[in-house]
């Protein structure tokens, strides 16, 4: 008996020892990933909608990072992506969902609804299809394409209409029919069939490199940087600006 104790007591310390502070770090930043996706939803719910675009935005960056990790520290594990799997979900298909029927598509009501449930049926049966296709032989003239749009990707478009509307205002973006459509296009699209570019396969040359973070960090000084006045400002009348 006690033979057989001191056995499972030296596996226990063995499993214990195998969890090292490396092996935990990718999917310590998978659950933060699944974190800043909650939260996106909190932020929407108390009406802080520009801090819930950029939870989400927090959420692919931690999701960028995590696989990288583990294949960086060989920490790669079936229980890592599953978590990751899960994490995207959350992220990217309920998180973002909730935020526009929050922001703009409740507004349709019934309709609005059921719209924002076929993103996140589609995300997560976009999901389950990587998942199975990882385990199958890929030809390699597919190697570089995804099948239909990552679950990443897809949060990422459906969300652009609520960045634009920040800077140029609600006057259009904010429009729940322009959202439902863009919403099911973007629901079909990850679910389709259509081959989208692989961001890792893309490689930029050497001496394109400095001129395209220049082009990266423009952009986003125009995108960032509001407008001197509003544009509601522009639609005043003639004669209210001669007071």
């Amino acid at each position: 008996m006690r033979s057989a104790r001191n056995r499972r007591s030296r596996m226990r310390v063995r499993r214990l020892s195998d969890l090292s502070v490396n092996r935990m770090v990718p999917n310590v930043l998978t659950l933060l990933a699944l974190c800043a996706g909650m939260t996106a939803v909190r932020f929407a719910m108390g009406g802080n909608f520009e801090a819930a675009v950029f939870a989400i935005i927090a959420a692919g960056i931690f999701d960028g990072l995590d696989g990288r990790m583990a294949r960086l520290l060989k920490a790669t594990s079936s229980f890592g992506a599953e978590l990751d799997s899960l994490s995207d979900f959350v992220s990217f298909g309920v998180a973002p969902a909730a935020v526009l029927y929050l922001w703009t598509l409740s507004g349709l009501h019934g309709l609005g609804w059921a719209i924002v449930l076929l993103f996140a049926v589609c995300c997560a049966l976009r999901l389950a299809r990587f998942n199975t296709e990882t385990h199958g032989e890929v030809p390699s003239y597919a190697a570089p394409f995804f099948t239909g749009a990552p679950a990443p990707a897809g949060a990422g478009l459906v969300m652009v209409p609520m960045f634009l509307s920040f800077e140029w205002g609600d006057w259009l973006f904010r429009s729940p029919y322009l959202n439902a459509v863009t919403v099911t296009g973007i629901a079909l699209l990850m679910i389709s069939k259509v081959p989208t570019v692989s961001l890792k396969r893309i490689r930029i040359p050497h001496h394109l490199v400095i001129p395209t973070l220049l082009g990266f960090g423009i952009a986003t000084a125009f995108l960032t940087t509001p407008a001197p006045f509003p544009l509601e400002e522009v639609a005043r009348p003639a004669n209210e600006w001669r007071h």
